[in-house]
C-alpha cells in the first residue's frame, strides 16, 4: 500500500493560527506547478507499485487555476499507474466551491473533498482570518453534493478564544446536520510565530484554559459517537466505512511519496526525506535537477517509537508483539513504571496498548512516558 501527497503552498490570505508552509503571493504559481510536474516525472519509480491514494494538501489546493490543476493531473497519469487508486482527497475552502471549480475537480477524478469550514460563526472566522463566512460554510457541502461528491469531510476547530461552550455545541450540531460521513476536529494550537500568538501576547484576547478545552473535547467525543461517528484517531471521526484511507497509511507506517515544497516522503522502511520549505528554492532545485531536500535514516528503535507516537493517537493503539525482545522488555517496564493515574488511562490487551478516546488529551504525556530510550 502506498500513497502520494502533493503540497500546494498558496492561500488567498493567512489564517491567524497557521504555521504551515504557504504563501499569499501567487506570482510563482505557474512556475511551481511546472516544478511539481517535473518532480512527479523524476520520482515516478519511487513507489515501485501503483499508489492507492492521492492527497492534495496545503496551503489551499482549491486556489489553483483550472489550467494548473489539470497539468498536475496530466503528470500524475503520465508518471504513475493510477488503476489501483481508491481515494483522491482534495483540500478545499468553502469560498472556492463555485460550480465551475466543483465540476472540474469531479471531472479530474477527485473522489473526496476535505473542506476547511473550522466554524459556522462569523466572529470566529473573522478572528481566524478565514476567507469565507458562515453562510458559505453552511452552503458549501450542499454545493459539493449537487456536483456529485459523495465522500466529504469537514474540519472544525475547538478551543477558539471568546467562543462560548454553547456556541461550540452549536458548531457540532451544524456539522452533524450537514450529513457528512467524516469530521476532523482540531484543538486550536497557538504557534509562536503566528498572528494569533501576537494578538494573545498583546492582550487582545486570552487562550482558553485546559479545563475549557477538555470540556469541549469530551462533548465533541460524546456527541459525535451518539451521531454514529467512530472516534478512530484523536482528531478524526467517521461513520462506518468512511475512515480516511490516505491518513491511515501515514499512521501505519506505509510508504508514501511527497511532492512539492515542504512535502515529506517515507520509503516504508528506514528513510524519510523532505523538500525545502521555500518556494523559490524548491523551483530552482527541481529545474536544475539538483533538488533541495534533507533526509534522515531511522533506526529500528526510532520506528518503534513512531509506532508508539502514532498508535497512542489512534483507537487501535499499537502492538509491540513483533518487536525485538529487548524493546518488548523495555516497553513493559515503562508501562509498569507509569503512575497509577496514567495506568488507568491506558488499555492493555496482550501486547496491544491503547488510550481510551475520552482520555486522548493526555496522549502526549503518556507518549513521552512510554517511549524507548
Amino acid at each position: 500500500m502506498s500513497g502520494i501527497y502533493i503540497h500546494i503552498p498558496f492561500c488567498k490570505q493567512a489564517c491567524s493560527y497557521c504555521d504551515f508552509h504557504f504563501s499569499t503571493n501567487l506570482k510563482l504559481q505557474d512556475a511551481l506547478v511546472e516544478a511539481i510536474c517535473l518532480e512527479l516525472t523524476s520520482r515516478a519509480a519511487y513507489l515501485e507499485q501503483p499508489p492507492l491514494s492521492i492527497y492534495f494538501g496545503g496551503g489551499s489546493p482549491s486556489i489553483l487555476s483550472s489550467r494548473n490543476l489539470s497539468k498536475i493531473f496530466d503528470s500524475l497519469h503520465q508518471s504513475f499507474d493510477l488503476s489501483e487508486i481508491n481515494e483522491i482527497t482534495f483540500e478545499s475552502n468553502p469560498d472556492d466551491h463555485t460550480s465551475e471549480n466543483l465540476l472540474l475537480w469531479k471531472k479530474l477524478g477527485v473522489s473526496r473533498l476535505s473542506i476547511g469550514i473550522q466554524s459556522f460563526i462569523d466572529r470566529d472566522l473573522q478572528l481566524m482570518n478565514r476567507a469565507h463566512d458562515a453562510r458559505e460554510a453552511e452552503q458549501c457541502v450542499t454545493k459539493a453534493r449537487d456536483a456529485g461528491f459523495e465522500h466529504l469531510t469537514i474540519d472544525l476547530i475547538y478551543g477558539i478564544p471568546n467562543q462560548s461552550f454553547a456556541e461550540w455545541k452549536s458548531n457540532i450540531e451544524a456539522a452533524i446536520k450537514l450529513g457528512t460521513d467524516h469530521i476532523s476536529a482540531y484543538c486550536l494550537t497557538i504557534e509562536p510565530k503566528t498572528a494569533m500568538a501576537y494578538q494573545i501576547r498583546t492582550g487582545l484576547f486570552n487562550e482558553k484554559s485546559d479545563e475549557e478545552i477538555e470540556q469541549e473535547f469530551l462533548y465533541l467525543h460524546q456527541r459525535l459517537e451518539e451521531a454514529n461517528f467512530m472516534h478512530y484517531e484523536i482528531s478524526n471521526f467517521a461513520r462506518p466505512g468512511h475512515l480516511a484511507q490516505h491518513n491511515q497509511n501515514y499512521w501505519s507506517g506505509k510508504k508514501y511519496l511527497g511532492i512539492g515544497p515542504a512535502a515529506h516522503s517515507f520509503d516504508g522502511n528506514q528513510k524519510r526525506s523532505w523538500n525545502v520549505s521555500n518556494n523559490a528554492l524548491y523551483i530552482k532545485g527541481i529545474k536544475t535537477n539538483d533538488p533541495n531536500f534533507d533526509f534522515e535514516v531511522l533506526t529500528v528503535r526510532d520506528r518503534y517509537n513512531e509506532e508508539i507516537i502514532t498508535g497512542l493517537r489512534r483507537k487501535d493503539g499499537f502492538n509491540f508483539g513483533t518487536w525485538e525482545t529487548s524493546a518488548q522488555e523495555e516497553i513493559l517496564r515503562n508501562i509498569e513504571q507509569i503512575t497509577r493515574t496514567q495506568s488507568e488511562v491506558i488499555q492493555c490487551s496482550g501486547s496491544n496498548v491503547a488510550i481510551h478516546p475520552e482520555k486522548w488529551l493526555v496522549a502526549d504525556h503518556l507518549i513521552r512516558a512510554l517511549m524507548l530510550d
